[in-house]
């Protein structure tokens, strides 16, 4: 059977390069080229008259744009749209500035306050807090260290005075004030509850996020706020009670980057949290309107959390994760397994209780291996 499975967009993708490649496909076809004609034969419909050895342009686009999983070359502009509007590319902080620019110092701190996911091994986010010693002003300079740095009283006045700076977006990421928030590391649990409330209460977006360098997987408040990654971010110290503010304000709890961050840990606090909002039910979700097919669907996030979990030895997870009907044949959608069963890799790595687990059911008592 012909592979006919979508090709995933390059990192930040532009209209401008897949324009070219378009040209390239019908430069390609017209001359015969093996990679073009291989690319016409995998995602040109049967049964559809198509002059493949002298395509005009808009074949080679819609043909590319079909190769990409979108039924049209209008659909994939729209999705070039949506990954522009949204893509953030979070870069550390530098050295100190002149303490002369009040403006670079309030981004400064804004760098050295939350997780950049970029990065982030080893921060102490001790550096921020002396810069607010040196500069205590700083903490009040706009509602975006207002947030960061948990001035409650502060934000309460900001937003009275300007509702819509809820939802606006700036400092150093263009970030709006709720994820400088949940992604700082610098205030107390109760000061970022206390703001995080007041933010909601003003109409701040529960599922507003930003998609780091392009990437389809959205780093949402949620995301933010529970941590965890390939650099082992920490949580923010309230995780669990701002997570669940967001979710009680509508939160979308299928969210596959907060999952894919915290599954490196074999805790499960944070799932607990999700599944009892609905993690793995077919909802609305804000993320797949605008990103379509590019976000994984509930059953394939809980199928790769499964997989992740029989691979890593992680038996609680595994007993979680069945005890809320994740099927245990499913499969999930990162290459990296392939069509690999959670049995199968749980054999390959040695899991044998959580191959017994996978084919029994949820009934064996154990601890994370």
């Amino acid at each position: 059977m012909t592979d006919v499975r979508p090709r995933n967009l390059p990192e930040f993708p532009r209209l401008e390069r897949l324009r070219a490649e378009a040209r390239q496909l019908q430069h390609g076809l017209r001359t015969g080229d093996p990679q073009a004609a291989a690319l016409a034969s995998r995602f040109a419909p049967a049964g559809r008259d198509l002059d493949l050895d002298h395509p005009s342009l808009a074949t080679a686009q819609w043909l590319l744009a079909r190769s990409y999983g979108f039924p049209s070359w209008p659909a994939l502009k729209h999705r070039l749209e949506i990954i522009a509007e949204f893509t953030r590319t979070p870069e550390p902080a530098g050295t100190l500035p002149d303490e002369d620019d009040r403006a670079a110092l309030v981004d400064h701190l804004l760098r050295l306050s939350v997780l950049n996911y970029t990065r982030d091994r080893e921060r102490n986010f001790d550096e921020p807090r002396r810069l607010l010693d040196r500069w205590p002003d700083l903490a009040t300079a706009d509602i975006f260290t207002i947030a960061v740095t948990g001035r409650a009283d502060d934000l309460r006045q900001v937003l009275d005075l300007d509702p819509g700076a809820a939802n606006r977006t700036g400092g150093p990421y263009d970030w709006p004030p709720l994820i400088y928030l949940t992604s700082g590391r610098i205030a107390d649990g109760p000061a970022a509850v206390a703001c995080t409330r007041i933010l909601l209460d003003a109409g701040a977006d529960p599922n507003t996020g930003y998609l780091w360098h392009g990437l389809t997987s959205p780093f949402t408040a949620l995301t933010c706020a529970l941590g965890g990654g390939e650099q082992d971010q920490p949580p923010h110290p309230a995780a669990i009670e701002i997570a669940r503010m967001l979710l009680d304000a509508g939160a979308d709890p299928n969210d596959n980057q907060a999952l894919y961050n915290r599954w490196f840990r074999p805790d499960n606090d944070h799932l607990e949290l999700l599944f009892s909002y609905g993690l793995g039910e077919d909802r609305p979700s804000v993320w797949r309107d605008r990103l379509g097919t590019g976000y994984p669907t509930p059953e394939e996030m809980l199928g790769e959390q499964l997989r992740w979990a029989a691979d890593h030895g992680y038996t609680d997870r595994v007993r979680l994760l069945l005890d809320h009907g994740v099927d245990p044949d499913g499969r999930g959608y990162h290459p990296i397994y392939g069509s690999r069963s959670a049995a199968e890799l749980a054999a390959a790595s040695g899991h044998d209780d959580i191959v017994a687990l996978l084919a029994n059911g949820p009934t064996i008592s154990n601890t994370e291996g």
